[in-house]
């Protein structure tokens, strides 16, 4: 299973989405900002140490190569329906050159690490009435090329991030007011857990370590992170390192070899034996990717 779902595409645009039967729980970034719209459903979200909560009109806006995981609860008994949207936001970036504030605040979702990423929408009929709208657009652009499709999927790119700071400015999408986000019961100790890998994963693990720094003894650490986040210790700690080396091998000119010691996979064959097990890619490959693919689900 690929804990980095790797997404090499401008924009991809996925309407109300049925995963009730095909849901997977694994952690994963996007090479592009990711945003997510959940119509019906309930669980949570692992993103930066932290867990929120997800409930119908919870949109969630992840960064690139930002490590998280969604874990819906009750399926298949209850619906999960969600909306997401991937894309480049250099590209949507340029397309917002005439509406500087509006290009301010995408820049502000994409790269400032204190502004919230969690939202909640006070009116969510309203945003699923223009997503419709929007998506009869999309279908009718299809035939009429590359080019067409992509203005498409950028106006309503536009429109959609233009909603979003505007119902913030009101404060109806914030994190602050009258109806937070609360993080599930108990996910103190779980966070903590979060936080120590986070400034250690560089390092080789030591399961006594992370025991002592959180004062539980290592089989309840393991027992409570997996109740907790849904996944072992070892995994989330992969994909970390994983997600990281992504990141490098994007934005740096480190060889690949000093890139799997920076996340602490030393072992330069099991490194590339893991990224590609992981990734689909040899790490050579995937410094090497840049071609795009245009389409719409």
């Amino acid at each position: 299973m690929n804990y980095l779902n790797l997404n090499v595409h401008p924009v991809q645009l996925s309407f109300f989405k049925d995963r009730t039967n095909s849901f997977e729980e694994v952690f994963h970034a996007h090479q592009g900002m990711e945003l997510l719209v959940v119509h019906e459903g309930t669980g949570f979200v692992v993103i930066e140490q932290q867990i929120v909560e997800l409930q119908p009109g919870t949109i969630i806006c992840f960064r690139p190569f930002q490590l998280h995981r969604i874990r819906i609860h009750n399926l298949p008994q209850d619906r999960y329906i969600r909306s997401l949207f991937v894309l480049e936001p250099v590209v949507l970036e340029a397309a917002l050159s005439a509406f500087p504030a509006l290009r301010d605040f995408l820049r502000k979702l994409w790269k400032e690490p204190l502004v919230p990423q969690a939202f909640r929408s006070d009116d969510l009929s309203a945003l699923e009435a223009m997503f419709r709208s929007y998506r009869l657009r999309l279908d009718a652009a299809k035939d009429r090329g590359p080019e067409r499709l992509l203005e498409e999927q950028l106006l309503f790119l536009t429109a959609f991030v233009h909603q979003l700071r505007t119902d913030s400015d009101k404060a109806a999408f914030s994190q602050s007011d009258s109806v937070p986000l609360p993080t599930p019961k108990n996910s103190s100790t779980a966070e903590r857990m979060l936080a120590w890998i986070e400034a250690h994963y560089m390092e080789p693990f030591k399961l006594d370590e992370l025991a002592s720094a959180v004062h539980l003894t290592p089989n309840h650490v393991s027992a409570t992170f997996h109740q907790s986040i849904g996944s072992t210790i070892t995994e989330y700690l992969t994909a970390r390192r994983i997600r990281q080396a992504c990141w490098l091998l994007r934005t740096t000119d480190m060889s690949v070899q000093d890139i799997g010691e920076s996340v602490g996979l030393g072992n330069f064959s099991y490194f590339c034996q893991l990224f590609k097990k992981h990734v689909g890619f040899t790490p050579y490959k995937f410094k090497g990717m840049s071609a795009y693919t245009i389409f719409i689900e």
